[in-house]
């Protein structure tokens, strides 16, 4: 055991790694430990992805810029830090979401939900699918549930369940936005295990999200009243918010930015020795390691467990965004944005009318729009300049929205290797992972956006689960060093160190 004060160290100060030191600090508080937590970031900043700009009375998110409002983690993370009142919601008079088809925008119809349906009459109304496209989704309805629960491609179940045109037209391109992948490639337990448990308990997919809608009444019954009908939810100032209200908690722990690891090593005693790219060498307690996939296994290259980490492919992404006087976008502000299927042979894959979306991120007369560009199989644009990509966003902005003029300014964020895919069989190979790395390297956790989620509420839950996960190992190693004290001087030398409390 080290000393009576016991050190953990947690690698990247992304939202994963900060919520996994204040869900530490928490929990060693609560079991009546003094300890010390250490948080090592490579970049100058904490935050990770989440990038919030702050220009001529604009609120600029140059990384994600919302969160589910339905998933948990966030939202109690920012009532434990008293943020509540800073959270915002959608402008409810911009919900409506348009899909690109044969370079038209395309009303989604109303009732979809993750692209199925759950109201039919809306749904046959729709021009986006054709006669025969609505009629091979309408089997749905009768077709049987497969037997047996294996994993299989999140494409390969859709095509199954609701047909190709619905995949390819619909929800394809809305799940695309949310892991830029390949639905043929993604794992359909990984990514949407909730479609499977639809199948199998109502045979039905359709049937599936209709039961679960109408007993959905609750989910948001948790947030705010202000916010409490909104999809998706923000804060006012933007999501750097909760990237300084964690910093903040975590006052007078070691937090260091600029600094890289080089390794994470087995030490004496069941302690764990990080040797830093400067040469220097910390021996702590145990450490959580939520860099992505593809730099934790340079951290932990000696072991031949990590070599499954270097399996888990990165998509690159990029977001432009434009600033216009109100006067030069010549359509009806009352949308969040629109959709681009992979067929429309466009540079953008969705746009974000973000100042109707979200009223506090510009002034009133201006308008913010944000172009998506990169998936599975479109990473050329890695070549371009970013004078290219704004050039190829305004053009593709031109055709499908008339907007001609030049933008007041424009911001390009690059995204290299940040988009996660979960293929066929992740979670199995994740178990087998985490258990031969328990074995190799116990005191060290992997975890992150690589693993279980890629959402901001998913990677704070994931932050979370690992520093409840550490604090319970050090628990149990201090119970097993004073039960062998106990046994060796006597049960009234059977006192655990004083650091377990």
């Amino acid at each position: 055991m080290s000393s009576a004060q016991p050190h953990f160290l947690i690698i990247g100060g992304g939202i994963t790694g900060l919520s996994a030191a204040y869900y530490l600090k928490k929990r060693l508080e609560s079991d009546g430990v003094k300890g010390r937590i250490t948080i090592v970031e490579k970049s100058s900043a904490f935050g990770g992805k989440i990038h919030t700009l702050y220009k001529e009375g604009f609120v600029i998110e140059k990384g994600p810029d919302s969160v589910l409002a339905r998933k948990r983690p966030t939202i109690d993370l920012a009532y434990e830090l008293g943020l509540e009142g800073e959270l915002t919601s959608q402008n409810p008079q911009a919900k409506k979401t348009f899909i690109v088809r044969k370079g038209k925008l395309y009303r989604m119809p109303q009732g979809l939900v993750l692209g199925i349906p759950t109201q039919m009459t809306p749904f046959m109304q729709t021009g986006l699918i054709s006669p025969l496209g609505k009629a091979r989704a309408a089997l749905d309805l009768i077709k049987p549930k497969r037997k047996g629960v294996s994993d299989e491609s999140l494409g390969h179940f859709l095509q199954r369940r609701l047909g190709k045109e619905v995949l390819d037209r619909v929800v394809e391109p809305l799940l695309a936005g949310i892991y830029a992948g390949d639905t043929f490639k993604l794992s359909l337990k990984a990514t949407f295990p909730q479609f499977q448990a639809m199948e199998q308990k109502h045979r039905s997919l359709i049937l599936g999200m209709m039961a679960s809608r109408k007993n959905a009444t609750g989910e948001t019954a948790h947030l705010p009243a202000a916010v409490r009908n909104s999809a998706f939810v923000t804060f006012k100032k933007g999501l750097q918010t909760l990237v300084h209200g964690l910093v903040h908690a975590l006052k007078g722990e070691d937090l260091r930015t600029n600094t890289g690891v080089a390794s994470v090593n087995k030490a004496a005693d069941g302690l764990v020795e990080v040797v830093f790219e400067d040469g220097s060498r910390e021996v702590v307690d145990g450490v959580i390691i939520t860099t992505p996939t593809y730099q934790s296994a340079e951290l932990l290259s000696h072991l031949p467990a990590a070599a499954s980490l270097k399996q888990i492919d990165y998509i690159s992404v990029a977001n432009v965004i434009m600033a216009f006087d109100r006067k030069d976008v010549p359509i009806d502000l009352d949308a969040s944005g629109f959709l681009v299927p992979r067929y429309e042979d466009r540079t953008i894959t969705a746009c974000t009318l973000t100042s109707a979306k979200w009223l506090h991120t510009a002034p009133s007369d201006k308008v913010v729009l944000r172009c998506y560009i990169g998936r599975s199989g479109q990473q050329e644009w890695l070549q371009w300049s970013d004078e290219q990509l704004v050039q190829k966003a305004r053009h593709d902005l031109g055709e499908l929205l008339g907007v001609k003029a030049e933008p007041l300014f424009t911001e390009v964020t690059r995204l290299p290797k940040s988009m996660p895919q979960y293929p066929v069989g992740h979670l199995e190979q994740v178990a087998r992972f985490r258990q031969q790395l328990a074995d190799a390297l116990p005191g060290v956790l992997v975890t992150g956006s690589g693993f279980h989620g890629v959402g901001i509420p998913d990677c704070i839950q994931q932050g979370k689960d690992a520093a409840v996960q550490l604090a319970e190992q050090f628990k149990q190693r201090g119970a097993v060093a004073g039960a062998s004290v106990g046994a060796g001087t006597g049960a009234g030398a059977g006192v655990a160190p004083a650091s377990v409390g």
